[in-house]
């Protein structure tokens, strides 16, 4: 039992390290989220000036809906490039326990989100002068709401782009089908941020509902992971 545990995140380690090493050559995927995030929260801050007095009260928002789209993109290249270059069908000719493989991209696309995200709010916080009046604690309580709301959309969307990449459509295919499913995290983090922003003191049980989604849909998708990417 230790050593399947063993070799499994063996195969983990080893197809997490291959996706940042061709991401690192290319640094393409990087770049592009990088920059569309920020071009959303640019674009927003500036609509906003325009017609809205109080930016802090839909900054949270436009804080997610940079994180989503952004995210998009980078979902988007979990399976498409391998498919195109042959270099999926090869791995799955070999002996690697499909886990491995959904749980290696999972990893992936949380590293490349990720970065992009600490990039994105320090910027994001000056543009929309938000205040964490709460100093470091407030701090990392956004970086935790962060994390969680990110393991919810790369969970889903890692699952569907597997399904995406066999269809020539991808780009458009799958921002449909991720979209509806992530509704529920989505409206708990911007909530969250909502209420860290504004220091309310009661905890309405949004946190909840992101545990609980990110957990499901893992599992789901672990499950399900294997027989979707053979089809």
């Amino acid at each position: 039992m230790l050593a399947e545990i063993k070799e499994f995140w063996i195969q983990v380690g080893a197809l997490l390290w291959k996706d940042i090493r061709c991401e690192l050559r290319s640094t393409q995927t990087w770049l592009s989220m990088g920059l569309f995030a920020l071009l959303v929260l640019v674009i927003f801050n500036f609509a906003f000036d325009l017609r809205v007095d109080n930016k802090a009260a839909v900054a949270p928002g436009a804080l997610w809906v940079s994180f989503i789209f952004a995210s998009m993109l980078g979902l988007e290249r979990t399976l498409g490039s391998e498919r195109e270059h042959g270099s999926l069908d090869r791995l799955l000719l070999c002996p690697v326990n499909r886990r491995a493989i959904y749980l290696a991209k999972l990893l992936g696309n949380l590293l490349f989100i990720g970065v992009v995200e600490l990039v994105a709010l320090p910027i994001y916080i000056v543009l929309f002068n938000v205040h964490l009046l709460g100093g470091e604690w407030a701090l990392f309580q956004l970086l935790w709401i962060v994390f969680l709301g990110t393991v919810g959309i790369a969970s889903v969307g890692t699952l569907f782009a597997a399904i995406a990449s066999a269809t020539r459509a991808r780009a458009v295919l799958l921002p449909i089908l991720v979209f509806p499913l992530i509704v529920p995290v989505v409206i708990g983090a911007i909530r969250l941020t909502e209420n860290l922003i504004a220091l309310q003191t009661h905890e309405p049980p949004w946190l909840g509902l992101i545990i609980v989604f990110d957990v499901i849909f893992l599992g789901v998708s672990m499950l399900t992971f294997q027989f979707v990417v053979e089809e």
